[in-house]
């Protein structure tokens, strides 16, 4: 056998061995119980979803799946125990404020927010409702933003508090519509939306999932949806797209994440067991009841989805000069 041929043999042999540990590992991993940590108390978006999605998982890999609450800093505290984990198996849960809008708003963060992670699926686009009380004269977001232009700094709304989902939607809208609105930032989305509801504000972005029993008891007013198509629950509420708004998209979104470190095979076997979750009936009730959207899809196209978000929410944060040093 010549020198060139045995060459060719043992490189041929070492591609196969490469091709197949990838396989080998995703067929043995999980070894031991597997921890979902949601950055964000008990009760809450995130972690009902999260909890949903750990019990479909636990029958799909063969291993307990636990959900691990680490609550602190706005989902800061939470996402650094997931950069930091080195076990093999504690991943957890991605939203806006700790993997986009943070680490803009924020001088000082104790992750690299594109470096510390691997995408592994996004799960859910939560929309925000545009919404007004009985008592304004606003029929829709044109004549809302016809007097924002009329009135610069006259129009109020609430938000959650400074550099939140609401609080950006309205900077957005304000960014992509050159109006000027006055913020009222509050101590939580409730307190806002009584306010709203009460017609103290004149608009709020507040999470369909919130707003729902409002819009549909008549106490506010829903102009449009923040998502670039309807949401099954309220299909007749256009989206800000529809409305006039060419191009709006916002979200309080949830997508699952893996330390860098993990490996591919690992991602895929979480990838794959988490599609499947999605197509589950009771978990896409729970999802397209509290008008949201299913999402699912492969790590690339969340890690897609994740550059697009800080693209966008970059120019805005900077336009409206918000931080929360």
């Amino acid at each position: 056998m010549t020198c060139h041929r045995r060459t060719l043999l043992a490189s041929a042999a070492l591609g196969a061995l490469s091709a197949a540990l990838p396989a080998a590992a995703q067929d043995t991993w999980p070894t031991k119980t597997v921890r979902l940590i949601v950055p964000y108390a008990a009760g809450g978006f995130a972690d009902t979803r999260a909890r949903k999605i750990a019990d479909a998982l636990g029958k799909t890999l063969g291993q307990p799946v636990i959900v691990d609450n680490r609550a602190g800093a706005g989902g800061v505290t939470g996402t650094d125990a997931i950069a930091k984990a080195t076990d093999g198996h504690t991943f957890g849960f991605g939203s806006p404020a700790p993997l986009v809008t943070n680490p803009m708003l924020m001088k000082k963060m104790p992750y690299d927010a594109e470096k510390a992670f691997k995408p592994i699926i996004l799960i859910e686009t939560a929309p925000l409702f545009l919404s007004t009380a009985p008592n304004q004269n606003f029929k829709s977001v044109k004549e809302l933003l016809d007097f924002a232009r009329a009135n610069p700094g006259k129009l109020t709304y609430g938000s959650s508090g400074v550099g939140g989902a609401h609080h950006l939607s309205a900077e957005l809208l304000a960014y992509q519509t050159k109006t000027e609105t006055t913020h009222v930032p509050y101590k939580g989305g409730a307190l806002a939306a009584n306010d709203l509801m009460g017609g103290h504000l004149a608009f709020m972005f507040e999470m369909g999932y919130s707003a729902l029993p409002a819009i549909q008891a008549g106490k506010i007013k829903a102009l449009a949806v923040s998502s670039r198509q309807r949401v099954a629950v309220l299909p007749d509420v256009p989206t800000l797209n529809e409305a006039g708004v060419k191009g709006f998209e916002s979200y309080n979104w949830l997508g699952m994440i893996a330390p860098a470190s993990t490996p591919d095979a690992v991602i895929a076997r979480l990838n794959e067991a988490v599609n499947q979750a999605l197509k589950q009936p009771d978990l896409r009730q729970m999802i397209e009841g509290s008008a949201g959207i299913v999402a699912g899809g492969t790590p690339a196209a969340y890690g897609q989805f994740l550059a697009q978000e800080r693209a966008k929410w970059a120019p805005v944060i900077k336009a409206a000069n918000i931080s929360l040093d």
